[in-house]
């Protein structure tokens, strides 16, 4: 592939930037009405600017509109729930897993006519996958345009949740980690080596996070990543007959908490694993002293992000597919489709819906897609031979200070309507968005492709099995069904954490003799006050198997 990265001095592409970066309107005729809408989005984005970044600026003169967003800080169902009551809405919602809520208040919009009037680009992109965006069986309106999940989507790379650091691996000779024994063993031989820092703090083998719903990401969810299962949030999916129990109830669970409980019996784990806030957490990654982290990237990517721009690329960290016991197949790369679900709606207090959902569909088309994907044409890519290629100045700011890159540019920051995935190609034959192998490669640190080298491969994903070993899950994922307010349901879910977050805490930080029976009363307490719940999930994903035309 051709790897020049000096942009082309040809006029009409420095009018065209010039156009861009002016904020000018892009289309002939008159610029379209300004529109400020209200957003509140379930997802935080520390990188939001206000629409003041470079691609924000060309969406406002392409479309008119300005996005006013407010994030969620805490719990984001508790300000959905004050939203959905307060009757006073903002314009544009994204309410993740509480859509429902919403939808039963009466906020939303049924977003079909809006879609089949002035939503072609959102046709297109949807294709005969519509039937995914509708609520449920009974209920077939459309209240949420999809954003969670992307169409046709290639995952090139992994964000395999068991990391540790580079500089470890390297000082042993990168063995291989395909075990928790193998993981641990990282571990331990670098503390042992190293018990404190080059700055004299105490090295962290490993930290978990149990703050708030990040519980969930760090503590729990590994259990199913680590015993072969796929995410389904707190639920069991049987895949022949579809009936929903709870994860914790699978005897190789237990086999991933039991290990944890030894983690910290032998002096491994972080002590304030179960204390620490968020930024604290961060904080200790950032210093470079945590060896092992087990979490998603997307929750240590501040952290990670501080590491890469100060240079300490071997405090980063490599991403392993990490099991139990050898021969179980993990499933980060299983197939879920197309899983619609979570998205952004257009509630009844927005000033001009049809604005709205123009809005929403400039995203979605092949211009408002590259734009958002790539930056603005001459400043943040060029074309050559037909393709677009990323200047070195660019890249080099986008790998070294990624934060400080999304939120001067926007690029990044405007994936709030329906999408193309990675590895899908526009017609000219470009890929729609910038991550692809090359590209990913491109952004790896040298700590990282020496790593990668010496497991002979090329990307962290080829380290895992392959979507194509899997079956594709025909339910899609559990955590993403809408769940209507008056269903029992919607009390599940804080009655079970109420247990959990009490529960595994003490048989971790228990003594070794004491887990089974701290786990059988665990799980003797799910069922008395939950167990109940498991027949109405199994009813809401049989119910999505019919609306997907699955089962009858």
């Amino acid at each position: 592939m051709n790897r020049s990265r000096t942009l082309r001095p040809a006029a009409a592409l420095a009018v065209l930037t010039a156009v861009l970066t002016s904020g000018a309107v892009l289309a002939q005729g008159s610029a379209p009405k300004p529109v400020t809408f209200t957003a509140f989005f379930a997802d935080p984005n520390a990188n939001w600017n206000g629409m003041q970044d470079d691609v924000g600026k060309v969406i406002t003169a392409k479309t008119g509109v300005t996005v006013k967003a407010e994030f969620a800080v805490g719990s984001p169902d508790e300000k959905i729930n004050l939203i959905a009551a307060s009757g006073q809405y903002p314009d544009l919602i994204s309410p993740k897993g509480a859509g429902g809520v919403l939808v039963d208040a009466g906020a939303m919009l049924d977003l079909t006519d809006l879609i089949n009037k002035y939503a072609p680009n959102i046709k297109r992109v949807i294709g005969n996958q519509f039937d995914r965006m509708r609520f449920s069986s009974k209920d077939r309106g459309i209240y949420f345009i999809p954003t969670n999940d992307a169409i046709n989507q290639t995952s090139f790379d992994t964000d395999a949740w068991f990391k540790l650091q580079l500089g470890a691996l390297k000082e042993q000779k990168y063995p291989q980690v395909r075990t928790l024994a193998d993981y641990e063993k990282v571990i331990a031989m670098y503390v042992k080596a190293h018990p404190k820092t080059a700055d004299g703090r105490p090295t962290i083998g490993l930290s978990l996070l149990a703050d708030d719903w990040r519980f969930l990401i760090s503590v729990t969810n590994p259990a199913f990543w680590a015993t072969g299962g796929s995410d389904d949030g707190e639920w069991y999916i049987d895949p022949k007959t579809y009936k929903a129990t709870l994860h914790f109830f699978r005897p190789e669970e237990r086999e991933y908490f039991r290990w944890l409980n030894h983690m910290n019996a032998v002096g491994l784990l972080d002590p304030e694993s179960f204390t620490q806030k968020y930024d604290q957490y961060l904080a200790k990654i950032a210093s470079g002293r945590v060896v092992g982290v087990i979490d998603a990237g997307w929750e240590i990517g501040d952290a990670v992000n501080s590491l890469k721009a100060a240079g300490k690329h071997d405090q980063m960290y490599g991403r392993f597919g990490v099991t139990t016991k050898p021969g179980i197949k993990v499933a980060y790369n299983q197939p879920t489709g197309f899983i619609g679900g979570w998205g952004i709606g257009i509630t009844k207090s927005c000033k001009d819906p049809i604005a709205a959902i123009k809005f929403l569909d400039y995203l979605a088309s092949p211009e408002g897609q590259v734009l958002k994907n790539w930056g603005v044409a001459g400043k943040h890519y060029a074309v050559q031979g037909g393709k677009r290629v990323i200047p070195d100045a660019v890249l080099k700011q986008k790998n070294s200070d990624p934060a400080t890159f999304q939120r001067s540019t926007g690029i990044g920051n405007y994936n709030i309507s329906i999408r193309y995935g990675d590895g899908v190609k526009d017609a000219g034959g470009n890929y729609y968005t910038p991550v692809y192998p090359e590209q990913i490669i491109d952004a790896y640190t040298p700590a990282e492709k020496a790593a990668l080298s010496a497991y002979k491969v090329k990307l962290w994903n080829d380290l895992l099995p392959r979507a194509s070993t899997f079956q594709p899950k025909p339910w899609g994922a559990a955590w993403s069904i809408q769940v209507a307010q008056d269903n029992p349901l919607n009390e599940f879910f804080n009655k079970e954490q109420d247990i959990a977050r009490k529960a595994i805490p003490r048989m971790i930080l228990g003594k070794p003799a004491d887990f089974d029976k701290a786990y059988d009363a665990f799980l003797a307490e799910l069922t008395a006050k939950v167990g109940k719940y498991a027949d109405m999930e199994t009813a809401l994903v049989q119910d999505r198997l019919k609306l997907w035309n699955v089962i009858k």
